[in-house]
């Protein structure tokens, strides 16, 4: 594996092929002051960073909901906010989550301290990759390094598919419920996140505060930027941060 100088470098993505790391020489320049209309989600998510740079105990965190509300962004914005502190981030792709032990061994005895970041992650029927991610979140002989924590987006809450005939597998002993065996599977993935943060769809005054953000220096009518920023939300059938960037860039 080709040897990454940390010093010097503050995110790597894993390249599966070659089987090794690659330095990012153009890190997203997000900032936490970027991200608008998730504020709560920003302050729990600065805290458990926080908590992990100082040493203390924090947790891995999944951060879930609807796309483009800034589950990705906010998680990049804590490298950019933290780096100088010693914080270093490293990106897999989901399918490669195979590798993640190796890439553990590799940095578990380093000074700095590690988020490894996974994107959009999500594994339909019948993947079995999720399993070195559940080793790697709690453990299993071999207790999880104090300086590497993982923090993913997904659009699902359990990041399996949800069947509604899984819920037939349910049955009450007792008058106590008991969850069928797949059920079961796929909360045991996602009780490995200690942090949760959910991710909802924002409102059209949210909508237009991201977007007054983005064109801060405007100097045209505002009202008719408003009604084509929300024109422009209707076409994609959404209203989120990303839709206000997309705007943005097409009109400023």
């Amino acid at each position: 594996m080709e040897r990454i100088d940390w010093d010097q470098t503050p995110a790597a993505v894993w390249r599966a092929r070659r089987q090794q790391l690659r330095a990012v020489t153009r890190v997203d320049p997000i900032q936490p002051q970027h991200l608008l209309g998730v504020a709560r989600q920003k302050q729990a998510l600065i805290n458990n960073t926080e908590r992990f740079l100082a040493g203390k105990p924090a947790n891995n965190a999944l951060l879930w909901g609807s796309r483009g509300t800034g589950k990705s962004s906010l998680i990049k914005a804590m490298l950019n906010a933290y780096a100088a502190n010693g914080l270093r981030m490293i990106e897999i792709e989901r399918q490669d989550l195979r590798d993640l032990p190796e890439i553990v061994d590799e940095i578990r005895d380093l000074s700095y301290r590690f988020i490894i970041f996974c994107d959009d992650l999500s594994f339909e029927e019948g993947d079995d990759s999720y399993k070195p991610l559940k080793s790697v979140l709690e453990g299993s002989l071999e207790l999880p390094p104090d300086n590497i924590l993982i923090y993913a987006s997904s659009n699902r809450r359990h990041l399996l598919p949800e069947r509604m005939n899984d819920n037939l597998e349910a049955k009450v002993v007792d008058t106590e419920l008991h969850l069928g065996d797949a059920i079961e599977e796929r909360i045991s993935l996602s009780d490995r996140f200690g942090l949760w943060l959910s991710f909802y769809p924002i409102n059209q005054n949210e909508y237009l505060e991201i977007i007054d953000f983005y064109f801060a220096d405007w100097s045209g009518e505002r009202d008719l930027l408003h009604r084509e920023a929300i024109r422009f939300a209707h076409e994609r059938g959404v209203r989120s941060g990303r839709v206000a960037r997309q705007f943005f860039k097409q009109f400023s």
